[in-house]
């Protein structure tokens, strides 16, 4: 899953001046439970309307109410300097590598 993998990982990124987090287009009180569930240390956002994963493209063509697995990673400028799709977005070494090249 790619939550494990990022949480497993988390420490990579502590030297990077970057914050993690997950959203999801679940419900508050899934991403709660999902969240409590693997222990994860970072925060798990709710986008149960979809609009942000909307706004970055993030949304399935065939099922247009569920998102895809992917990986951002956003600079301080807002821009984004990195996309992780599909087995790339679970993955956390290219986000990773992404967030230690951001000045």
């Amino acid at each position: 899953m790619e939550m494990k993998g990022y949480q497993a990982g988390i420490s990579d990124f502590t030297g990077s001046d970057s914050i993690v987090f997950g959203i999801s287009t679940d419900e508050l009180d899934e991403n709660k439970r999902f969240a409590e569930e693997l222990e994860l240390d970072f925060a798990l956002l709710s986008d149960a309307g979809g609009e942000v994963a909307r706004q970055y493209g993030g949304m399935m063509e065939r099922f247009p109410t569920a998102a895809n697995r992917v990986t951002y990673v956003v600079g301080k400028d807002g821009r984004i300097a990195y996309i992780g799709e599909g087995a790339e977005a679970m993955n956390p070494a290219g986000a990773k590598d992404a967030c230690l090249g951001l000045e």
